[in-house]
């Protein structure tokens, strides 16, 4: 049985008590979500699992390993095995559960996009989402030194769901500006 947005939200804010996380999520639950209607999926399921991707983040910070798996349990009861796979394995380098499927990919592609152009954003006078073109994002995606902690190889498995990437931040970037004001930006 799917959980619904207003039930994961609470859910999260329950398990979460970091605002940046708690946004992070957000973001994540807007990149899915144009992901799954660029693709003619389950909107309200792939973005309640972005939404719900880092709710165990607090609870696993000593023990990376166990990112994703606890959040499995959690939500055993609340979102189907694709949707638990897929938090599983966006932790794919602590877990050891391989990513799969395109939902896998874009999940962890997905999530991880999200702090880059974060980044990108806080570096603007304005501190906007609104000033923020694809290329400066696609420029940092090059610069190993900017946001040193954001995954740049994980971004790019967009490409194994069919993405280019410059596609790919496009519509990342167009997500999240449209929530800007939930996420502070």
């Amino acid at each position: 049985m799917l959980i619904n947005r207003t039930e994961a939200l609470k859910l999260l804010e329950n398990n979460l008590g970091n605002i940046n996380l708690i946004r992070h999520c957000l973001a994540s639950e807007a990149v899915l979500r144009a992901l799954a209607e660029d693709r003619g999926e389950d909107i309200d399921l792939w973005g309640i699992t972005g939404l719900l991707h880092d709710i165990d983040y607090e609870l696993t910070s000593d023990d990376p390993s166990k990112h994703g798996m606890i959040a499995a349990d959690i939500l055993a009861d609340h979102l189907p095995f694709e949707s638990i796979h897929a938090i599983q394995s966006h932790n794919a380098l602590h877990t050891g559960i391989e990513r799969g499927s395109d939902f896998d990919y874009l999940l962890a592609a997905g999530e991880s996009i999200t702090g880059l152009i974060v980044a990108v954003a806080l570096v603007y006078p304005d501190r906007k989402l609104a000033s923020v073109k694809p290329k400066s994002v696609l420029k940092r995606m090059n610069m190993s030194a900017f946001a040193r902690s954001v995954p740049r190889d994980t971004i790019r498995e967009c490409s194994k769901a069919g993405y280019d990437l410059d596609v790919f931040v496009t519509l990342a970037l167009d997500a999240m500006k449209g929530i800007a004001e939930d996420i502070g930006l």
